[in-house]
């Protein structure tokens, strides 16, 4: 049975790693899961690992796998930072209501 903690974003093609990870942080643990990763994508040109990106997801807990259902990419880490200070703007505004968490 799968856990959590198996779910990776790596991804090997033919022996080589064609999506490397880097780190993951998990948001959210239940039956719906949301889980950050860093992660480098294999420039099959020149052989080297392009630039950081980021990737959100969500997956589903089914027959005791998860599946994933969704998933939102950053694709650079200007586009993070940029997203980062609209997210603080947001909770310095807004406030942090913990009441409506997402943990399914």
């Amino acid at each position: 049975m799968e856990t959590i903690d198996d779910i990776t974003a790596q991804y090997e093609d033919n022996g080589q790693i064609t999506t490397k990870e880097i780190d993951k942080a998990i948001l959210s643990r239940g039956a719906w899961t949301t889980i950050a990763f860093l992660y480098q994508d294999l420039d099959r040109k020149s052989g080297e690992y392009g630039p950081l990106k980021v990737s959100v997801r969500r997956y589903k807990k089914f027959n005791g796998a998860y599946r994933q259902q969704s998933k939102f990419n950053i694709s650079s880490m200007k586009q993070a930072e940029q997203l980062i200070d609209v997210l603080s703007g947001w909770i310095k505004t807004h406030g942090s209501d913990t009441a409506g968490t997402d943990d399914e």
